[in-house]
C-alpha cells in the first residue's frame, strides 16, 4: 500500500546559504473506484483510507445510503501489467438488490485533487435526493455559540499530524456541537478528506450526521456542500472563502455555511438560525462582506 509521505531530494537556501537535504513530501498517487466491477471515477489522492474514499464518494454520489448497501470493498488484483497490485483501484460490491447507476463513460471521469467530481448525476442528487434531510435549525437553547466555532480551526490544526511532517496536506475534521473532534483526516484533496470522513461513518453504521459540525481546511466550494448535505451534515465550516454556487446550495438544502473562520472572526452565509450570535448587530454589518 503507498506510503502517506515520500522523501525527495531538495536544494535549500536560506539567507544565502545553500544546501542539499532530503525533505519529507506528501505522497500523492491515482485511486480509480470501481462500482461492481466497472470503472467509475479517478482521482488524485493521498494514499490511506482507501475503502472509507471510496464508499464516502458513492455517498456523494447518491449511490450509497448505510453500510447495509455494501457487500465488499477491497483492492483489485493484478491492476498492473505484470499483475501486482498496485493498491490503487477500489472496487465497491454492491449489496443484492441495491440499484446500480449509470455507468456510462460520461461518468467514467478523471478528477484531481483540488476539484472532486461535479456531474449531473450528483448535482441531481443534493437537489431531489431526501435520504438524509438536515435537521431544522435550533432553537435558542441549542444553538453553537460562534466563541465554541471560533475555537474549531486550533484544534483541527492540532490534531494534523501530517501536516506538520510535510506542510502540503488539507484536512476535513468532524465535531460534536459541543465542539469534541470526533474524526479527522488528511489529504492532497479537500474533497478526499471529506469522502473519507463521510466513508467512515457510513462503516460504522453513523449516517446521517445530523448533530454535527464538519470544518474544512482552505475554501468550500460547491462540492464540499453537496457532500455534507449528502451525509446529512447540518453545519459547515471553512478557513476561506466559499464559492457563490455553494452558498446558493446551502441556502437551498438548509445547511449553515460558515467562511473565512479564523479566531473570533467569520462571515456566515446561510442558516445562521443555528448559530448563538451573542451580540448585537454592528451596524457595519449592513455592508457586503469581505475577507479583510
Amino acid at each position: 500500500m503507498g506510503r502517506v509521505t515520500e522523501r525527495r531530494r531538495v536544494i535549500r537556501v536560506r539567507n544565502g546559504t545553500t544546501g542539499v537535504r532530503p525533505d519529507t513530501l506528501v505522497a500523492e498517487e491515482p485511486l480509480e473506484v470501481r462500482l461492481d466491477g466497472k470503472p467509475l471515477a479517478i482521482t488524485m489522492r493521498t494514499p490511506g483510507d482507501d475503502f472509507a474514499l471510496a464508499v464516502g464518494f458513492l455517498v456523494s454520489e447518491g449511490v450509497l445510503a448505510s453500510a447495509a448497501d455494501v457487500q465488499a470493498v477491497t483492492y483489485c488484483e493484478g491492476a498492473a501489467e505484470d499483475g501486482t497490485n498496485t493498491y490503487n483501484v477500489v472496487n465497491v460490491r454492491l449489496a443484492p438488490g441495491v440499484p446500480l447507476p449509470d455507468v456510462t463513460l460520461e461518468r467514467n471521469v478523471y478528477t484531481t485533487s483540488s476539484c472532486g467530481l461535479c456531474g449531473k448525476a450528483s448535482l441531481d442528487a443534493v437537489r431531489t435526493a431526501t435520504r438524509f434531510p438536515l435537521p431544522p435549525a435550533a432553537g435558542d437553547g441549542a444553538r453553537i455559540p460562534v466563541e465554541l466555532l471560533g475555537r474549531l480551526p486550533d484544534r483541527l490544526r492540532e490534531a494534523q499530524k501530517v501536516f506538520d511532517r510535510t506542510g502540503g496536506l488539507h484536512a476535513a475534521g468532524l465535531f460534536t456541537r459541543d465542539g469534541e473532534l470526533l474524526d479527522i483526516r488528511e489529504d492532497v484533496g479537500r474533497h478526499n478528506a471529506v469522502d473519507k470522513i463521510v466513508g467512515r461513518a457510513l462503516r460504522a453504521g453513523r449516517l446521517p450526521l445530523s448533530d454535527t459540525v464538519l470544518l474544512v481546511s482552505g475554501r468550500a466550494s460547491f462540492e464540499l456542500v453537496q457532500k455534507a448535505a449528502m451525509a446529512g451534515i447540518p453545519v459547515l465550516a471553512a478557513v476561506s472563502a466559499p464559492s457563490s454556487l455553494a452558498v446558493d446550495l446551502a441556502l437551498e438544502s438548509g445547511m449553515t455555511l460558515v467562511g473565512f473562520l479564523r479566531g473570533g472572526n467569520m462571515n456566515i452565509y446561510a442558516g445562521e438560525d443555528r448559530l448563538d450570535l451573542g451580540a448585537e448587530e454592528d451596524p457595519a454589518a449592513a455592508e457586503p462582506a469581505r475577507a479583510g
